[in-house]
């Protein structure tokens, strides 16, 4: 019988299993085999995708050159940060809001802040459209006024996101901090800075990570609120792409997925130092 007696593990020893380490690995290599393929086709020296015919660079070299791609790259960077900059600073608010305090139709304001994250974003789209018509939004304004339409639908779809994130990290918040802060003498403000945002730091700089990627690859709602002067990276790779899948295109989506892979590390190794440093 002690031939057929199984073992009992932990949760956290199931990662150590040979068949959860191949699982999770066949998972990885689903997710992230065709930014893989993108990547290496990149820099086929063919106009067709479809048949490697060796190594070369020019396409980089035509992307980095092609004023309109870049330009609509420099777009698509300044409505994401603008974005997760102030959905940062509402998202944070909103959910320190919905944290703390108790007011009438507090679940009607929570339900409405939630809505851009169920609200298909087609929807979302034509309601932008609907409303800047309505409005009748000016779209021959100079750079960067030009993409206001574009980064107000944005901040509308991100910070909810960054509610969310902060939100569920408040609730791990011991509130006894809260109280021995008061005693010593700190007044609301000096709290908020001293305790209750160190606390928040890991959710906010998920939240600004998720803002940014959100934005920067965002389609549906900025095809709708796009003016005739004004279009964004991915709007431009899907007017190339209408007409065929050119390494130059790969090479366009490299130069962005190494641009997120990079500001996301550095993110990260900013919020590790600093974690460092305060354990000191």
């Amino acid at each position: 019988m002690a031939l057929f007696k199984r073992t009992l593990r932990a949760p956290l020893e199931y990662s150590r299993t040979l068949w959860m380490r191949l699982w999770v690995g066949a998972v990885m290599v689903f997710l992230y085999a065709p930014l893989i393929v993108l990547m290496i086709f990149s820099f086929n020296d063919s106009k067709r995708n479809v048949v490697w015919r060796g190594f070369t660079l020019k396409y980089y070299d035509k992307a980095l050159n092609n004023d309109v791609l870049v330009e609509a790259l420099v777009n698509s960077l300044t409505i994401a940060a603008l974005a997760t900059i102030i959905s940062l600073v509402l998202g944070a608010i909103s959910a320190v809001m919905l944290w703390r305090f108790r007011f009438p139709f507090k679940g009607a304001v929570d339900g409405t802040i939630s809505l851009p994250i169920i609200v298909p974003e087609i929807c979302m789209g034509v309601a932008f459209l609907m409303f800047f018509a309505k409005l009748q939004w000016p779209t021959d304004l100079v750079w960067p006024l030009n993409l206001g339409a574009i980064t107000i639908a944005h901040i509308t779809f991100c910070f909810p996101f960054v509610t969310m994130v902060v939100r569920s990290r408040l609730a791990s918040f011991n509130r006894e901090q809260e109280e021995a802060a008061k005693d010593l003498g700190a007044g609301e403000w000096q709290m908020f800075r001293d305790v209750l945002i160190p606390h928040m730091k890991p959710a906010l700089v998920a939240g600004a990570l998720l803002s940014f990627t959100l934005s920067l690859d965002d389609f549906v709602i900025t095809y709708f609120t796009s003016g005739p002067d004004t279009i964004t990276f991915p709007v431009k790779v899907y007017s190339m792409l209408r007409f065929s899948v050119t390494p130059e295109v790969n090479a366009a989506s490299t130069l962005l997925i190494i641009l997120t892979i990079v500001l996301t590390a550095v993110a990260l190794k900013l919020q590790g130092v600093k974690a460092i440093a305060e354990t000191h």
